[in-house]
Order: C-alpha cells, then structure tokens, then sequence
C-alpha cells in the first residue's frame, strides 16, 4: 500500500534528507522522504512531492529504530555479568550498530546482592539514555521450568526485596518475570502488586502453572492496572511465550491457553523469539494470526554471544556454550538465550513465517514502545526521535540513525 502524505515544505538547508522505500506503522512508501531535523523526524512524504533537491534513490528502505524490551547481552558481553557501565555498553552497541536504538537490559536470576548491584550499574545508563529499562529474568520462577536461570537462586516471591530493585532502578524498572502458581506472585500484598504500584510491569513465565493460577494471574493484571497511574504498558507480559513453560496438552493445559486467550482479548502481550531456534517461524505466524500483531512483541533474549562466534560464554552465573550459534547450558541441554540481534529476528519473522514486514516490523518497534510507555520511540513519524535504520532488500544494515545521529 502507497500512502499519501502532504507536501514536505520548509526544509532547512542543514537537515539530514534520506530517500527510499519507508516502513510506516500501517503502510509502506514505496518512494518517500525521511528528513531530520536535530534529533527529530521533521517531514515524510512520497518523493513526488518533495520541494526540496531530491537524493539519488539507492534502493534501500527504512524502518523505524527497533525496540528490544528483553535482552541479556550481545557482542561478548552480558548485562546480568557486567559489573561496570563500560562493559554494560560493550553489549548496548553490539545491537545498536544493527538496528536495535531502544534496549531494554535483562537481568538473570541471582542473590540479592548481585541484583541491586546491576540494577545500579544499568540504572547509570538508563540516566544517559543509553538504555531504554531494566527487566529482571527472575528469581520468582519455577524450579521445574527454569531453563537457564540458576536454581540455587530462586525463591519464592518477595514484594519488599521487589520494592528495594524497583528502588535501585531509579524509576527504569520496566519488568520481572515471575511465575504465577508461586505464593505471593499476585493478588493483595504480592509481587505484582508490587511491580505494578511501582511503575512496572508483571511478566508471566518460566512457569509449571496450571491453567487456574495462569489466568487469576492475568486477571489481576488487567485489574490492578485498570486502577493504577502506571505509564508503562498498561499491560502485563508473556516472557518468551513457549519457552521455560509447561506446554500445552489437551487434558493438561498449563498456561499457554491462557496466554493466548488473554492476549486475544487485549490483555497480556505476549513475547515471541522468532530466531528459527526458540520457535518455529510457523508458530510465530500462527500465533500473529490468532491474536494479532498488536497482541505480539518480538524480542531476541540475546545473550553475550549474540554477533560472535561460536565459543564458551557466561549468562550470570551459569557456563553457557555455543555451537552452530546456538547458546546452551555448558552442564545439560537447556537453550541459554539467543544469538541474534532483533533485525534478523524481523527477517525470520517475514521469509520464513510469511508475515508482512509492515507487521514484522511494528510488532519489533511499536509494540515495545508501547510496553515502555515512550511515545518518543518505535515508528517512523514527525516529531519522534530520528531512530532509523537503513537496510537493503535482504533486511541487512546499512546504516543506523540514533537520535539524529549515525551510530559508528
């Protein structure tokens, strides 16, 4: 579909202009004009309709900077193990330079100790705008369903030590993933209660839950949301929908039916990897087809390997070990986090899952901005911070503007 925009008039002689196939939240340009202003988008339009000299066409389209709202690392380093800010952003450039401008950093579970310690390290960041929020994978989740998080760590849901991360955060608190069938996870006094008073947002998963807990759960999300000021979401997430969960079976639900149910109907969105390792591209489909890309965010839950080669890495305080570019447990065969950076995850999402890259694309930008609550960020519009990546047809980069400015 070509939209129609009107005329870009009033371009100041100093501005960035970027001609090619733009990526709108429910269209495409086949032929338009991005120009940037300082850090902002200042005019898009259709190329014909451009007053100002028009750039040479290079065949590269343009997508809105990409959102990732639960990443662990990337480029040899891991948020959960970075001790300094220095390190921290070894891992937030690895994924900038491919398109991801907002980040969210992920946390694994661990002590304490080592949780506040992060919390303050990322926190630092977040001041800088450097990262968009902090997620924390745990420690409230299911000894069953742990996956790659450290079992010694867990425990049962604790609102005070919650109230103390949110605190350490500095208002960057964005999510916890905590399992629902634990005491204390929802209802009054609970963790998510907690989360939500806090500014943040409750992530169901790596979960044995039955169906009963999984949707009192998501119900009273959508409650205590209803009655908050929160301006994160408001709605509850899905980590990693299908991964570290009990599956489905037709005389044993678990918690996926609910999951979907509930995203269905407008409550949880649900997280997707759709790395061609986490999940089939199909299932992604089918699952963008059943509840909706507004229902849907695509993450990567990279780990320190993502954009290095195949070796021995860390993920907190667990061995993890790379093959073929896939992370698993040094000690067993549990999957350790992903490799990829968010823009192949869209490139997965649209030759092998069949879904359009309008929709691949808002479900890796405008979605996450959404559960962040930042309507600065993810989508290709006048006003909103000049994050754009330039990619060729294959969906390779290019070229990524932050902010109005190019990342080296």
């Amino acid at each position: 579909m070509i939209v129609q925009l009107k005329m870009c008039e009033n371009i100041r002689m100093d501005s960035q202009v970027m001609r090619g196939r733009i990526v709108l939240k429910d269209s495409i340009i086949e032929d338009g004009v991005i120009t940037v202003e300082g850090q902002l988008i200042s005019h898009i339009c259709p190329a014909s309709d451009f007053s100002g000299e028009l750039p040479q066409s290079t065949g590269s389209t343009f997508l809105p900077g990409l959102v990732d709202v639960h990443c662990h690392g990337g480029g040899g380093e891991s948020f959960p193990n970075a001790t300094t800010p220095e390190a921290a952003m070894q891992a937030v450039m690895e994924h900038r330079r491919h398109g991801t401008t907002s980040l969210v950093a992920s946390c694994v579970t661990a002590d304490a100790d080592t949780l506040k310690a992060r919390a303050r390290t990322l926190a630092s960041l977040a001041e800088k705008d450097e990262i968009a929020g902090i997620h924390f994978e745990g420690p409230f989740v299911s000894h069953a369903r742990c996956g790659a998080q450290d079992p010694t760590y867990i425990v049962d849901p604790d609102p005070d030590l919650t109230r103390e991360l949110i605190d350490e955060c500095k208002g960057y608190a964005l999510s916890m993933t905590l399992a629902p069938e634990k005491p204390r996870a929802f209802g009054a006094g609970s963790v998510a209660e907690a989360l939500i008073d806090g500014g943040a947002i409750p992530s169901w998963g790596h979960t044995d839950s039955n169906s009963t807990f999984a949707r009192q759960a998501l119900e009273y999300s959508r409650e205590h949301f209803a009655d908050s000021s929160t301006t994160r979401g408001p709605r509850a997430t899905i980590t990693h929908l299908f991964n570290g969960m009990r599956p489905l079976h037709h005389r044993d639900t678990g918690p996926i039916a609910e999951f979907l149910s509930d995203a269905a109907r407008g409550g949880a969105v649900a997280e997707l990897i759709c790395d061609n390792v986490h999940v089939d591209p199909l299932l992604v489909r089918d699952v963008y087809e059943l509840v909706g890309r507004d229902h849907v965010v695509l993450i990567t839950d990279a780990m320190a390997a993502a954009g290095m080669p195949d070796g021995s890495y860390t993920l907190g305080p667990q061995d993890v070990v790379v093959r073929d570019g896939i992370a698993r447990l040094a000690q067993g065969d549990s999957i350790a986090g992903g490799t990829a950076h968010l823009l192949d995850c869209v490139r997965v999402a649209t030759t092998l899952g069949g879904i359009p890259l309008v929709d691949a694309v808002y479900m890796a930008s405008a979605q996450g901005a959404k559960i962040l609550g930042d309507p600065r960020v993810g989508s290709l519009e006048v006003g909103k911070f000049a994050d754009i990546v330039e990619v060729d047809p294959e969906l390779n980069v290019r070229r990524v503007v932050r902010r109005g400015t190019v990342v080296e």
